[in-house]
């Protein structure tokens, strides 16, 4: 679409019979949008904007690494700026990818210079650890490298985040799109919780949703909702292919994503701006990775070889149960680069350290054979008594007594085989004899 097409396109959803009016929902997590004939339809703001700064201070990684910004100069304090003023640097911000201005993109830059800037500042130190990784990741597929700022919505960059429907991770992976890319999930590993692996993968399918889309804020939506929601829209809209005209269309949680990964990208750049000090960031030491062949459990390593647990959890995060698989396939470990040498010169007291308690599953078991015998033969003597069992139809003027005489058992047998209280029996009935 030409410069002039697609300004045209944004005046007329902005103004006119299709402008909206974004307010505040009743729910916290919800923007109420109305458009220019007085219908109102709520957006979702993306599950990662409600996450609580608390929680993503207890992250290893945040605790250890970062700290407020002591020298900040800034007063906590949210300018607000002309509607020109968004517009210009939207439109300054050096990418491939659209990022017009209208009133839910500003709702979603609002939230973010406002109620989460706080939040802002976590992941603008956090960044330091991830967007080096994301940058490579999206480099090595050729992506606009705008995409980086994508796990800031989808999960705040926790690398261990689950959302209310299971995506899981920096980059939000349901379990078939993880699996469908390459990244192993198991009882014992998610790979989906691998900064490294995930970010791969993640380029690897944004790059095939490019073959399909050609147009990368289309891409952006269907990332969220699912290339089957997106088509489903543009039939829905006669055929559009432009993100602003099938808006109405699309799920109301992927309405609000396009405008949020656009505000996503304005205040990780214009921070300043509004008064938001980046957390200081002491990056971490240096790791190295090795292979292994044999399983161990990350308490082993920890105990043996001195490094904290938690670290070795945060190093190590697609590991669901501290257990890392090598004996299933060669598995990576990744350690601090001065562990490397001690990991390695104590091995086997790494592997032996507390192995029956901490990798306690059984390669084979004795099975008691005595108690299977005495079993199979009070199985077999039941299975005899069933099949010599016998029953009788009772005659009128029968008793329990003359039928006890006559098959030569006892009147509390009988009464014991057939679940009678009394002695009382009625013609016609069937009766067990044995």
């Amino acid at each position: 679409m030409d410069k002039k097409a697609f300004f045209f396109t944004i005046a007329l959803f902005l103004g006119g019979s299709c402008a909206v009016h974004a307010q505040q929902g009743n729910d916290d997590n919800e923007i109420s949008v109305t458009d220019g004939k007085g219908n109102e339809e709520l957006i979702v703001f993306p599950e990662a904007m409600g996450y609580e700064l608390d929680s993503l201070m207890n992250l290893y990684m945040a605790k250890t690494y970062l700290d407020a910004a002591e020298d900040c100069q800034m007063k906590d304090v949210n300018p607000v700026f002309d509607t020109v003023v968004y517009i210009d640097r939207l439109s300054r911000i050096p990418a491939v990818i659209e990022m017009p201005h209208n009133d839910v993109v500003q709702k979603f830059i609002d939230r973010y210079s406002g109620r989460l800037r706080h939040s802002v500042s976590y992941m603008l130190g956090a960044s330091n650890f991830y967007m080096p990784i994301f940058e490579e990741a999206l480099d090595a597929y050729n992506l606009p490298l705008e995409l980086r700022y994508m796990p800031v919505i989808e999960s705040a960059l926790n690398p261990t985040a689950v959302s209310r429907v299971g995506a899981t991770g920096l980059w939000q992976f349901m379990l078939p799109t993880g699996k469908r890319y390459g990244l192993e999930v198991n009882s014992l590993v998610d790979e989906r919780c691998d900064p490294i692996k995930s970010s791969y993968a993640a380029a690897q399918y944004l790059r095939d949703l490019y073959k399909v889309f050609g147009d990368w804020t289309l891409v952006i939506a269907a990332y969220n909702c699912g290339p089957e929601q997106v088509n489903k829209a543009i039939r829905r809209s006669g055929g559009e292919r432009d993100y602003w005209k099938i808006y109405p269309y699309l799920p109301k949680e992927t309405r609000g994503y396009v405008p949020a990964f656009i505000a996503a990208n304005y205040i990780m750049t214009y921070y300043c701006d509004h008064n938001i000090c980046p957390m200081t960031t002491r990056l971490p030491a240096k790791t190295d990775t090795l292979m292994l062949s044999r399983n161990v459990h990350l308490e082993q390593i920890a105990a043996v070889c001195g490094i904290g647990i938690d670290e070795l959890r945060a190093l190590n995060p697609a590991y669901r149960r501290d257990i890392i698989p090598g004996a299933t396939e060669l598995s990576c470990l990744r350690l601090p680069q001065t562990e490397v040498g001690k990991f390695i010169d104590n091995e086997d007291s790494i592997y032996n350290y507390k192995a029956d308690v901490l990798l306690s599953r059984r390669a084979t078991v004795e099975v008691n054979k005595a108690a299977a015998s005495s079993a199979s033969k009070t199985r077999s003597t039941a299975r005899r008594s069933r099949s010599r069992a016998r029953y009788i139809t009772i005659r009128s003027g029968q008793t329990l007594s003359h039928i006890a005489k006559r098959y030569g058992t006892t009147v509390s047998r009988l009464k014991r085989l057939n679940g009678l209280k009394g002695t009382s029996i009625r013609a016609g009935k069937r009766l067990r004899v044995r």
